[in-house]
């Protein structure tokens, strides 16, 4: 199971560690051959510029020019805002005076934000250069945003373009604002980068500090089910990291040991240290050419619901792996329920290349072309099929929350109740024509490990539609001692399996 990791991204408490130690040089070096340490730093002085010069002067010089401190302000009421108290009291206040944490006012006001940037190599797509590239929620909502460059002038800049799905958004200066070219920065190849391989990021902490730059190491690729204080992005694929990222950074460049931008960074773990994310720049500078051509993104729909095949569902489908991925739901009058897809298909292959993880599945059929028809390879009833299926764009969706109640357990931890029972009609807000409601879980139970959850409408036991109570206990007497068992539940305005070891 992935963590739920929390991110700082707006408000969220900081807090600012000071190293009270240093680096100590012994009086010699150990070992034979040993020389005394004022005899070593003389053969270091002696060494050309390239031996004693770090590798990461080069990519500053690189990299921090093409940089923007932005800063942004935003018409509202900061009505019912509270102060959060910091140890160090005004100490705090005066060295960080733009943390969102100080920025307690009067009720109405305009409030002020800031974050990082950096500008884009210009392409075939671009009318031009000029654009920066950085975060949504850095810009989201502001009427006026200001960008400083590296040698500290300031200019207007207008916002292109935002896609709140990856938390990717443009803005535009004038390039004749600039006396000579506009510093952009080059692109790396984010698909190709290692775990262990060296990640610089640069930015703007704090709002205060410009052009700070922090060394790590890439520390895990494709991170997702993140959640994201300020807004969740839809389509996640973070590259984590070690170098520092602080309040600040947000929008700024990760940068290859050469310079290259491979991320751009989005977010941290308050609870850790050294735990950042940054969104991938292939996936950024995609997002990047749709909202200057087009200004918004188009994605490529399915109309499913995809889920991961635990080992507990794949042993009540008698599949031989895990290998694929599961259909909890297919949405009416979608490009699934046109094409034949069916709840409980096995989906194996996407245009002939393996599938199997479930956030890889979702980019890459939001990556493909809106109208084009895909092959998709499926197991149903133990036996393989091709179904082939014309995307369209993805529409706006909204995900309904599950209702709470009470009742006595009746199997594996689960209490259900009739549909037409009081209890059922007071918990749902749409009335269900068949299946039993899931009132109550037993902490520590079967079913509590499985995840299913009061408010629940379960459909399926295994092979066994379920139309009302009397269904539900002939099902509960088939698959009682069996080692797994898939049940299908509705969960708002969704359907998805869930395996069941009861």
């Amino acid at each position: 199971m992935k963590p739920s990791i929390t991110r700082v991204l707006a408000g969220t408490a900081l807090v600012v560690s000071g190293v009270l130690g240093g680096l100590v040089l012994s009086s010699q070096f150990e070992g034979t051959g040993s020389i005394r340490s004022n005899d070593a730093v003389a053969q270091i002085k002696d060494q050309p510029e390239s031996f004693t010069q770090s590798p990461f002067v080069a990519v500053a010089e690189r990299v921090v020019p093409g940089v923007v401190a932005i800063s942004t302000r935003t018409d509202g009421s900061d009505r019912g805002r509270s102060r959060t108290f910091h140890p160090w009291g005004d100490m705090f206040d005066d060295l960080f005076p733009n943390d969102p944490r100080q920025q307690e006012r009067a009720p109405q006001r305009r409030s002020q934000g800031s974050g990082s940037g950096f500008f884009m190599h210009p392409e075939d797509y671009m009318e031009g250069s000029g654009y920066v590239l950085t975060n949504n929620h850095v810009v989201n909502n502001a009427t006026q945003v200001t960008v400083m460059l590296a040698d500290g002038r300031e200019l207007d800049a207008e916002i292109v373009g935002q896609d709140p799905d990856t938390d990717v958004a443009v803005l535009k200066v004038d390039p004749a604002d600039f006396d000579g070219d506009v510093p952009f920065l080059d692109f790396g190849d984010s698909d190709e980068i290692r775990v262990g391989d060296w990640a610089v990021a640069v930015g703007n902490p704090f709002g205060q500090l410009a052009g700070s730059l922090t060394v790590g190491v890439i520390s895990a690729k494709g991170r997702d089910d993140l959640n994201i204080m300020g807004g969740t992005p839809n389509y996640q694929d973070f590259i984590q990291t070690d170098a520092s990222i602080n309040f600040g950074n947000s929008g700024g460049p990760l940068v290859d040991i050469q310079g290259r931008v491979i991320g751009m960074n989005t977010a941290i773990n308050a609870a850790g240290q050294g735990i950042g994310f940054a969104i991938p720049i292939n996936m950024a500078s995609r997002v990047a050419e749709e909202l200057i051509t087009r200004g918004r993104v188009v994605r490529g729909y399915l109309g499913i619901r995809p889920q991961a095949l635990t080992p507990e569902i794949a042993e009540s489908f008698d599949l031989p792996s895990t290998k694929g991925i599961l259909i909890g739901d297919v949405v009416a009058d979608t490009p699934a329920a046109r094409g034949g897809l069916e709840t409980g298909d096995v989906i194996v292959e996407l245009n002939g290349e393996s599938v199997g993880d479930v956030n890889a599945f979702r980019l890459k059929v939001a990556d493909l072309p809106v109208g084009e028809e895909i092959r998709i390879e499926l197991i149903r009833d133990g036996k393989r099929r091709t179904v082939q299926v014309a995307l369209e764009e993805r529409p706006d969706t909204v995900v309904a929350s599950a209702p709470s109640g009470g009742g006595s357990v009746d199997w594996a931890g689960i209490a259900v109740v009739d549909l037409n029972s009081r209890e059922a009609q007071r918990m749902l807000d749409v009335p269900e024509d068949e299946g039993v409601l899931v009132v109550s879980v037993e902490p520590d139970s079967p079913a509590a490990d499985a995840g299913i959850r009061p408010g629940d409408v379960i459909k399926e036991v295994g092979n066994v539609t379920i139309a009302d109570r009397a269904d539900y206990r002939a099902a509960v007497e088939k698959y009682e001692g069996k080692k797994a068992v898939a049940i299908l539940v509705k969960r708002g305005d969704q359907t998805l399996y869930v395996g069941l070891k009861p």
